[in-house]
């Protein structure tokens, strides 16, 4: 399998990290990884960005602006844990609703066990469904969220395409994930700690390094930031952009409904 990134024409279908798989095979493969990391979900974070990923969240926070009223909607996907949810409803000052839709169960049950604890449950609801199908109406949302798990998803297009029929004329999109680094110097460092370090603290976090291995391989093997703004703006979506974090290891995409 071949380590170079995806195009905007697709191509993670059938890519588990650096290995092909068969078409269909990957969610499997993916939902065993998150369900063997749900109970460490933001060690693994750390571990993946150094700890940055706590600032680029805010950062993505901040970009959002959720607005400070009843009947503000948000949807966020492949956020079972509730991480972004839990920034936007506060962002918010406990006035939007936010939906939580993930495909992995044992991540939504960590993520309803920390909104009971944080007595945000009132404004959260959480779904087990696939980011592919979305079980909702068209026109549902102000907002989309997608923090580091687009990725993830087979088939990205079609994920984005759900996300633009949800969302309401004028709402936006959303989407913070793993990109690629655009300083000569910072993409050796950030390669061999991905490939070298990562999967060894996971193994002694979680006794598995590989979960952390695939995760290190898929940021690899994911579009880079002028092709995945391709695919957002071929959903459908206007005045597309993204903002690189840390030197391209991180990016914010954003699109508009209009």
């Amino acid at each position: 399998m071949s380590e170079s990134r995806t195009s905007a024409d697709g191509g993670m279908e059938t890519s588990y990290g650096f290995r092909e798989v068969a078409d269909g095979e990957k969610q499997g493969l993916v939902n065993q990884v998150f369900h063997k990391v749900a109970k460490r979900y933001d060690i693994m974070n750390d571990v993946m960005s150094a700890g940055m990923h706590r600032v680029w969240k805010d950062a993505m926070i901040s970009a959002l602006n959720p607005r400070k009223e009843p009947g503000y909607k948000v949807l966020d996907v492949a956020g079972g844990t509730g991480d972004i949810a839990f920034r936007i409803v506060e962002a918010s000052g406990r006035q939007a609703h936010a939906t939580v839709l993930d495909i992995n169960g044992s991540m939504l049950g960590v993520g309803a066990e920390r909104a009971e604890k944080r007595k945000l449950s009132g404004n959260l609801t959480f779904i087990e469904a696939n980011a592919e199908e979305l079980p909702f109406e068209a026109a549902s949302f102000d907002a989309y969220t997608i923090a580091f798990g687009i990725r993830n998803v087979p088939r990205i297009d079609k994920a984005l395409s759900e996300a633009y029929r949800v969302l309401k004329r004028g709402g936006r999109l959303l989407v913070l994930e793993f990109s690629e680094v655009d300083m000569p110097l910072l993409d050796k460092v950030y390669d061999a700690w991905s490939f070298n370090a990562i999967p060894q603290f996971g193994k002694a976090i979680t006794g598995d390094a590989e979960p952390y291995q695939y995760l290190v391989e898929s940021i690899r093997k994911f579009p880079n930031q002028e092709n995945f703004a391709a695919m957002i703006r071929q959903a459908g979506f206007s005045r597309v952009t993204y903002t690189n974090y840390t030197g391209g290891i991180a990016a914010l995409h954003s699109g508009w409904k209009l």
